[in-house]
């Protein structure tokens, strides 16, 4: 690839670094704007792709974060009502004290590879997990590249403090790898695509393993006094994802503009993201009550809060 390529995708990268109710069932007033904090290139990107907050009797605010911990410190500390995030940075966030709640739920379509991976230069020696013991590895604290290198290491027997890791920022963390300061980098999807075109390759991938799930996580002071807003904007949410998985080529041309990354990396980017809606039941609440126990295994988490108490049903109903 050439250098003016690969600097594209870098600069790329450091960017990325339905339905409704009735008008009168809201008061235009300061309790009738929803702030969302999104991860650039998702939430928001469907949306104005599938045109599905057209009509929405309510104003939306957005704010962008390169990545689920600091959208989940926006939306903990009340600066925003509502986010997507993944599984193990939403539980990592509540059983450290943030005052959120998981509102409604979306999973992967299929277990698609190279979504999230642990990644190695393709020159690299590492093959393997027990490769990984004594190397350096970067990935955001809480994320879920970070669940996913716990999840590996605990596979091949390997105590989590066998390895370096460093936690940084994704853009970060491509600066880190691309010059070879770090061993391996824990990732997801777009960043895995970029470095996987650039030259990378996965020595660990999540499909091994499980995908993670996707979670609307509000504010818990948020839900009750905009409780009208957050379902109807779930709905919208659920009609823009739906339109998405119809629609692939069209959206990966508003992702791409969205989020500066080239067509293909933004096509590869919505099929290794694919998802649906899927209810919040027993299974969901045991899946985030085992990333629980692992991170506490791993010395990163005490785990006293009630996982079932992290999840708001109303939304269903």
């Amino acid at each position: 690839m050439s250098k003016k390529k690969v600097a594209i995708l870098s600069a790329a990268l450091v960017a990325v670094a339905g339905l409704g109710l009735a008008a009168a069932t809201f008061k235009r007033s300061d309790d009738n704007v929803l702030r969302v904090a999104n991860q650039k290139g998702q939430v928001r990107a469907m949306m104005l792709a599938s045109g599905a907050l057209e009509g929405a009797p309510y104003t939306v605010e957005w704010s962008e974060f390169p990545a689920a911990q600091p959208l989940l410190e926006a939306v903990g500390g009340g600066a925003a009502d509502l986010g997507l995030a993944a599984d193990a940075p939403f539980i990592f966030a509540y059983q450290s004290g943030s005052p959120v709640k998981a509102i409604a739920v979306q999973a992967p379509v299929n277990q698609a590879p190279e979504a999230l991976a642990v990644l190695v230069k393709n020159a690299s020696p590492i093959r393997s997990a027990q490769d990984l013991v004594g190397k350096s590895i970067a990935t955001t604290r809480g994320s879920i590249g970070h669940h996913l290198l716990l999840q590996a290491l605990e596979r091949a027997n390997i105590p989590a403090d066998k390895v370096r890791v460093t936690f940084l920022t994704p853009g970060d963390a491509k600066a880190a790898f691309d010059s070879g300061a770090i061993d391996a980098w824990a990732i997801w999807t777009p960043y895995t695509n970029v470095a996987i075109k650039e030259g990378a390759r996965a020595v660990i991938d999540a499909k091994d393993y499980g995908l993670p799930l996707y979670i609307d996580i509000a504010h818990a002071d948020s839900i009750a006094p905009k409780h009208a807003l957050l379902a109807d904007f779930l709905q919208r949410e659920a009609k823009a994802v739906a339109w998405a998985r119809a629609h692939p080529d069209q959206f990966a041309q508003v992702l791409a503009k969205e989020t500066g990354l080239p067509l293909d990396i933004a096509r590869a980017s919505f099929d290794r993201n694919n998802r649906v809606s899927q209810p919040i039941d027993a299974k969901i609440v045991a899946h985030e009550q085992e990333i629980t126990a692992r991170f506490s295994k791993a010395g990163l988490l005490k785990g006293e809060r009630d996982v079932t108490q992290a999840f708001d049903t109303s939304f269903g109903k």
